[in-house]
């Protein structure tokens, strides 16, 4: 059970690269900017044996609690490996465990892309709770996704779209929408559109060198085999209306940022802006497209059903997966980290709400 230690960058992603389904929040650049947010990266393989190479790999993250001797791991879309082979299942979750173990982890988080429905997910969702993993209360990533096949071509694609999405393609080319590719000089432009985005769909927004850094260091890849992460913007006469960021590593490519404004949304940019997304990924050799996030269930009622529809237009297919499940690795601490203190927290952010709303006043998104 005892794992290698992987502290070099390009030994790292060649190890992931060479395992099933290699996962961009695996990659070392990925560990690398979670230390913005007090995360420390460990990456460790595990080598079955009498394999030739690593059978499994983790980079698991670590955060330690303030004046306290614990912490909490996370794995995100992680492990990598097979996990068809019960064998290398098996290794890897062992080897997570000792590793949360060892480094004092009141628990490890992971979120696999494994699909519930599928002979494979079954039997890991039955291995996992035989080891003493719980589904999650908290998911970290979204559940489940939205995914394109890019190994069709761009004729197939377009005609997978449904007739609207293909008709505003075109419609957004007619009336002179422009994407372009942008740089690292063009990160405060997309910030902004980022900022009015959050605004308008209530999500919180971190501040801007958070995402500068993490943007150019996958903008900058340093050889062909680092992850990679482009940005384009929609233009209407040199205004940026849309942009979004894709990120490549290996054979997949993610639609991570995507930031919009309320300026020519009649003139469809987003539409176009995930064509041209769909093509660049596919010259850089991607066959799969991730549109990295789809409803927990398939129902309008679901606050991501507007978001899904807006990608099935585009043929993207829904792929469900098991969520984050925790290995409880204290199981005195884990119930108070995760059911105490959470009711705490929102119990003090509702006073901290009240003193500050006027009791008139609608509250607003934190």
């Amino acid at each position: 059970m005892n794992p290698q230690t992987v502290a070099e960058r390009a030994a790292w992603n060649r190890l992931l690269l060479a395992l099933p389904d290699p996962h961009l929040l695996q990659s070392w650049e990925w560990g690398a900017v979670k230390g913005q947010t007090g995360w420390a990266a460990h990456r460790l393989a595990w080598q079955a044996p009498g394999q030739s190479a690593p059978t499994a790999a983790a980079s698991l993250l670590l955060r330690r609690l303030s004046r306290l001797p614990w912490g909490v791991a996370y794995v995100p879309k992680g492990p990598a490996l097979d996990w068809t082979d019960p064998a290398a299942v098996e290794l890897a979750l062992g080897g997570v465990e000792a590793a949360a173990r060892q480094r004092r982890a009141i628990f490890v988080k992971i979120d696999p892309d494994v699909d519930p429905d599928s002979p494979t997910g079954q039997q890991v969702t039955a291995t996992l709770r035989r080891r003493g993993w719980r589904p999650s209360a908290e998911q970290i990533q979204f559940r489940n996704t939205a995914l394109l096949d890019l190994t069709a071509g761009e004729e197939a694609l377009l005609a997978a779209m449904k007739p609207k999405w293909r008709y505003n393609i075109r419609l957004a080319e007619r009336r002179g929408v422009q994407v372009r590719l942008g740089g690292p000089d063009d990160l405060a432009t997309f910030y902004a559109l980022y900022v009015e985005t959050g605004s308008r769909d209530g999500f919180i927004v971190r501040p801007f060198d958070y995402y500068a850094l993490t943007w150019r260091t996958f903008m900058q890849p340093v050889d062909a085999q680092a992850p990679w992460a482009s940005l384009l913007l929609a233009e209407v006469a040199g205004d940026a209306v849309a942009g979004l960021i894709l990120f490549g590593f290996g054979a997949t490519a993610w639609y991570l940022y995507g930031a919009s404004s309320q300026r020519q949304r009649s003139l469809m940019p987003n539409h176009l802006l995930q064509w041209e997304a769909m093509r660049l990924a596919a010259s850089r050799g991607c066959t799969t497209y991730d549109l990295w996030g789809a409803p927990d269930l398939l129902e309008e009622s679901d606050g991501l059903w507007g978001v899904w529809r807006f990608k099935e237009g585009f043929g993207a297919q829904f792929a469900p997966h098991i969520g984050a499940w925790d290995f409880p690795v204290n199981r005195q601490l884990y119930p108070l980290y995760t059911e105490a203190m959470p009711r705490a927290l929102d119990w003090m952010r509702g006073r901290h709400r009240q003193q500050l709303v006027a009791p008139d006043s609608p509250a607003g998104d934190e």
